[in-house]
């Protein structure tokens, strides 16, 4: 019933009015393997590094209660030292113990910061 005639790239219906553009489906998506290796993207602005390092954890020389874990991590993330402490006694009541063995851990393995001069 709807007739149309194309005249210049432009189509028209039979009252001559101009037509909606045709329906065309969306381009496929990327794969999460082909996102990971992509170039980043021109028109998007990424935040600069300041400290020009990767994240490090160390214990505070400074700020500790027991091993300088919960210190180190908040100088190392920006935080206030208080949110991660009551942070880790929550995951250490909550999680059966996972808290306190995640504590433990990086006692053992993160190394101490460097001395203050």
């Amino acid at each position: 019933m709807d007739q149309t005639t194309s005249t210049d790239h432009i189509s028209f219906d039979k009252d001559g009015d101009p037509a909606p553009p045709p329906v065309t489906s969306p381009p496929p998506a990327p794969s999460p393997a082909a996102a990971l290796h992509a170039a980043p993207s021109p028109g998007i602005a990424y935040p600069a590094s300041t400290s020009g390092s990767r994240f490090r954890l160390r214990r505070s020389r400074t700020d500790r209660m027991l091993g300088g874990v919960c210190g180190g991590l908040a100088e190392s993330l920006g935080v206030d030292v208080t949110l991660l402490r009551i942070g880790l006694v929550a995951l250490t009541v909550l999680g059966a113990g996972l808290g306190a063995v995640l504590y433990v851990a990086a006692w053992v393995l993160a190394p101490e910061a460097d001395a203050p001069v």
